[in-house]
């Protein structure tokens, strides 16, 4: 998983050639485990591709989206939000491990062409699909999107120098994508205790939530409990 952190870019153009049937259903394994585990409701389908045709200049540009998987779960979960971006985060580097290219994608997609259960809410999806090299709109997208990474020491805030066990999942979290690469979880170690937090004034904030939490426990070892300003338990 931790080659995956590293190997994991954002990318919006796929070939045409749909995955294939080994690969599908290894993603489907994986979306029952990771359901059974957080009571989500994330479903892989296999031809998404009417969410994407209307939207020619939707931000990303992307080109033969067909698979997706519906980022979902109940409406009266309270962590609904942030388990998706913790779970989800687990899945999209799976299919990272299994070759496929991803995106997270909020808001430029047509959630009429989606249809779910009336308790269900849909936070997102996540397109997966084969990707060539990337070509030159995408590395023009990725540059204009993908503006400086953060320091590890804008990203925490400390009242004591980081110990390693700090530093090595915070370098984690610096290879975490978020939403229009804002970057915006904070971190906070003080009294020997560390914690998670983001603004939450924007949709996507609680996943991005729940992505960092994930990479910060790929780098070190432990588990952060759910909520904004979730505490972190080192093992």
């Amino acid at each position: 998983m931790g080659s995956a952190i590293e190997n994991r870019v954002s990318r919006r153009k796929f070939e045409k050639e749909p995955i294939t049937d080994w690969e599908k259903e290894n993603i489907i394994s994986l979306i029952n485990q990771l359901n059974e585990a957080s009571g989500l409701a994330m479903e892989f389908l296999e031809d998404g591709s009417g969410a994407f045709g209307k939207l020619r200049k939707s931000y990303g540009l992307f080109t033969n989206v067909r698979s997706l998987i519906l980022m979902k779960g109940k409406k009266d979960d309270k962590d609904l939000k942030e388990k998706i971006g913790y779970y989800g985060e687990d899945l999209v580097l799976a299919i990272t491990d299994l070759g496929l290219g991803t995106c997270w994608v909020g808001g430029t997609f047509d959630k009429d062409e989606i249809s779910i259960d009336s308790g269900e809410e849909l936070a997102c999806v996540v397109v997966a699909g084969k990707v060539a090299a990337p070509s030159l709109t995408e590395k023009m997208v990725r540059s204009a999107t993908h503006r400086k990474v953060k320091s590890m020491e804008e990203r925490i805030i400390s009242d004591q120098p980081l110990p390693q066990w700090v530093q090595n999942g915070m370098k984690a979290v610096l290879l975490a994508p978020s939403a229009k690469n804002t970057q915006k979880v904070m971190f906070k170690y003080e009294n020997n205790i560390l914690s998670a937090q983001i603004a939450d004034d924007y949709s996507m904030d609680l996943i991005d939530l729940g992505i960092a939490k994930k990479h910060f426990e790929i780098g070190t070892i432990g588990k952060f409990e759910f909520g904004n300003g979730g505490i972190f338990h080192l093992k």
